[in-house]
């Protein structure tokens, strides 16, 4: 397929501004497409990776994709979707938060994809400069009238600064910029850009006499209507600091029925078959969750690496099979075990027996309960069957010199953090 078919088979397109001429322009490999990413965080989140994803799929398919940091365009503050005016960062958070995302960038892509940063363009530009050259070819009609402005005037008690009204020549300026040093036609991003984005393609008409497109992707969403890539916790990111690999795994393989056929054609580089193999597997024995499996898999070796997709499988195996929890790597262990309940003791000598243990972590409602549990066989100290109700933890039966889990029955996990 052509890529702009592909991205259409894969429900990646929400508006084009040509589909035709974008599709004859992609026929030919060796073209050059972007997408611009501001430094807001110190990492990128799960729903950057549908544009990132977009840009490797160019890529695989031959063509020259541009990853932009916007470090002048960070500094200002894009108003697209924000219902009032963002909190300026300070330069130095937002060159470490660029420093940050690079890496992410580069482990995704290798290093034969190019990666600019839009100040290096803008911090020579005088004020003069910027509104002879550039404001001239904006009316101020025109930019009233995009929804990321028109949003925020028409609320009176919030408005918009002058500063994020300015932001559309901002990110025009970089399609201008980089269609005139690069010959890059096409700029790419989520539904809420449009605006900023035909706005740079104009400028290259009305600037250069040149041709440019704009490509957005739907904005996606679950089954039960909620917006994609929150948790409990908040967003997905994309650094394991922020988010676990445990969690970022755990993210995928928990997604709806109804949602994970989707994202599987969205997130992964999986073909039609496979695709649809998954497909039937979902709707013929959505027990085994062989799709979410899968998604969680593909997801995981793309951002973190097939090695910690080890530790994770060999984690579950421990948790929920019958693997040996001492070969175990310590932090998905503890990672798997965030949300069970958790005590923890300064030494190893202030342990006591295992059914006060069970009370501290809430695993029972009393001591005698505990001591029945214990004694009845249905209690295990790091997966192996505790029978005495007497016994107490010492230093020889933590793991990895730290830690204890205990489970009640099944399911019941607590951790016991020593040190």
């Amino acid at each position: 397929m052509n890529i702009i078919e592909e991205l259409a088979w894969r429900g990646l397109i929400y508006q084009v501004s040509d589909e035709g001429k974008v599709k004859e322009w992609f026929a030919t490999p060796g073209r050059t497409l972007y997408c611009g990413f501001d430094p807001t965080a110190p990492s990128l989140h799960i729903g950057n990776m549908v544009p990132l994803l977009a840009l490797l799929r160019f890529k695989r398919a031959g063509h020259d994709p541009i990853v932009l940091m916007g470090g002048a365009t960070g500094r200002i503050g894009d108003p697209s979707g924000k219902d009032k005016e963002r909190t300026l960062q300070d330069y130095v958070v937002i060159e470490a938060n660029i420093a940050k995302i690079r890496g992410q960038v580069g482990r995704l892509f290798g290093d034969d994809t190019r990666v600019v940063n839009n100040y290096d363009w803008t911090r020579t530009l005088s004020v003069i400069e910027f509104l002879r050259d550039y404001g001239k070819h904006f009316t101020v009609n025109h930019m009233m009238a995009k929804e990321s402005v028109k949003a925020r005037i028409e609320r009176d008690e919030v408005g918009i600064s002058y500063t994020e009204f300015s932001y559309m020549l901002l990110q025009a300026m970089d399609f201008h910029h980089l269609y005139a040093t690069l010959d890059c036609r096409l700029q790419i991003g989520g539904s809420d850009q449009w605006g900023n984005i035909t706005a740079g393609a104009e400028l290259v008409r009305r600037k250069a006499g040149g041709e440019a497109f704009a490509l957005t992707f739907p904005l996606l969403t679950t089954a039960s209507g909620a917006k994609f890539g929150k948790s409990e916790k908040g967003a997905i990111y994309l650094d394991p600091e922020l988010t676990s690999p445990w969690e970022f795994y755990q993210y995928w393989v928990n997604a709806d029925d109804r949602d994970v056929v989707k994202l599987l054609k969205c997130f992964t580089f999986l073909d039609r078959e496979e695709i649809a193999a998954l497909e039937r597997s979902a709707a013929e024995a959505p027990h085994l969750r062989e799709a979410q499996r899968r998604l969680a898999a593909e997801m995981t070796v793309l951002v973190h690496g097939q090695a910690e997709v080890d530790k994770i499988l060999a984690a579950t195996e421990v948790l929920f099979g019958k693997g040996d929890i001492r070969a175990a790597d310590p932090a998905t262990l503890r990672a798997a075990l965030a949300a069970a309940p958790a005590v923890a003791f300064g030494s190893a000598a202030e342990l006591p027996a295992l059914p006060d243990l069970l009370v501290a972590l809430g695993l029972a409602a009393s001591k005698g309960e505990a001591k029945k549990a214990v004694a009845s066989g249905g209690v295990y100290l790091n997966n192996v069957k505790a029978g005495d109700p007497v016994y107490a933890p010492c230093a020889a039966d933590l793991l990895h010199g730290r830690f204890l889990v205990l489970r009640k029955g099944k399911r019941n996990y607590g951790l016991v953090t020593v040190g």
